[in-house]
C-alpha cells in the first residue's frame, strides 16, 4: 500500500526549515560585497582576509589544543566508566550521575565549573577550559560505549577469564576490540563537542587564551560580516567531516570485528 504524498510535505518542509540558515551562511560567505544581507557576486576574498586574521588563528589553536585534549582524557575516562557501570556494578544512581554533564544546561555546569576552580583557587587558561569539556565529554563517551556494551558478546569474556587469562587481558584483547566502534563515534563527537561549545568555554577561559567560539562571539557583537559566515562554514565543514570520518570508522570496526 502507497503512503499518500502529502504525508512527505511536513518531513521534507521540516528538512528545508533546518538547513535553509545553513545553505544561506554559506553561500552569503562567497559573497563579493561587504553586506551580509546582500549577495554581490562570488569572491574569496572573505577567506584569505580570515587566513591572515591572527586573533582567528589563534583562537583556532587554542579550541584545537583544547579540544585534542579533552578528546583524549574524555575517551579513556568515558570508557574506563562505562564498563565499570556495566560489568561491575549494578547502581542507576551511579548510571545517572555518570551522563548527568550531559544533560545538564550548559549554563549550569558552567558556574559550577568556575566555583569548584575558585574554591580550589585554580588559575584560568587552556587547562581549565581543557579539564571543563573532558567533564561533559565524558558523559557522552559513556553513554555512547555503555549503549555499545549491551550488543557484545559476554561469553568471550568468560572464555578468556577460564582460559587463564588476567582481567586486564581480558579487557585489552577481548572487551576493548569489542567496543572500537562506540569509542570511536564517543570519541569524535566528544571532540565535535568541543570544538564549536561556547558556554562553558566564556566561563572557564581566561581572558588571554580565548577560545574560536569566544573570539566569534567578540566578532558577532560589532556586527555580522561574510567574514564571519567564512569561518562558520569552514566549522561547518570540519564538522561534517568529523561526523563522516566517525560512521566510516565504525562501519569498518563493525565489518572487521
Amino acid at each position: 500500500m502507497r503512503k499518500p504524498r502529502l504525508l512527505y510535505v511536513p518531513f521534507w518542509a521540516t528538512y528545508v526549515f533546518l538547513y535553509t540558515p545553513i545553505v544561506v551562511l554559506v553561500v552569503m560567505s562567497f559573497n563579493a560585497g561587504k553586506s551580509p544581507y546582500s549577495f554581490d557576486g562570488l569572491s574569496l576574498k572573505w577567506y584569505g582576509k580570515l587566513a591572515g586574521n591572527a586573533t582567528v588563528a589563534e583562537g583556532l589553536v587554542n579550541t584545537l589544543i583544547v579540544a585534542a585534549g579533552s578528546t583524549a582524557l574524555a575517551t579513556v575516562l568515558g570508557t574506563l566508566l562505562a564498563v565499570g557501570l556495566a560489568r561491575h556494578t549494578r547502581s542507576r544512581l551511579l548510571d545517572g550521575l555518570g551522563v548527568l554533564p550531559a544533560v545538564l544546561p550548559d549554563l549550569v555546569l558552567a558556574i559550577g565549573l568556575l566555583v569548584f576552580y575558585a574554591m580550589v583557587k585554580m588559575t584560568l587558561g587552556l587547562h581549565s577550559v581543557l579539564l571543563a569539556h573532558t567533564v561533559f565529554g565524558m558523559a557522552f563517551v559513556t553513554a555512547v560505549v555503555r549503549t555499545r556494551l549491551t550488543h557484545t558478546d559476554t561469553s568471550l569474556e568468560e572464555a578468556s577469564r577460564d582460559l587463564g587469562a588476567t582481567p586486564l587481558t581480558t579487557f585489552l584483547r577481548v572487551t576493548l576490540p569489542q567496543l572500537m566502534p562506540g569509542i570511536a563515534a564517543g570519541a569524535m563527537l566528544a571532540f565535535t563537542l568541543s570544538i564549536d561549545e561556547f558556554v562553558i568555554a566564556f566561563f572557564t577561559a581566561a581572558p588571554i587564551t580565548p577560545t574560536l567560539p569566544i573570539v566569534i562571539y567578540s566578532m558577532v557583537r560589532f556586527g555580522v560580516t561574510p567574514e564571519i559566515n567564512a569561518l562558520a562554514t569552514l566549522l561547518l565543514a570540519v564538522s561534517f567531516t568529523v561526523v563522516i570520518v566517525a560512521q566510516r570508522m565504525t562501519r569498518l570496526t563493525e565489518s572487521l570485528s
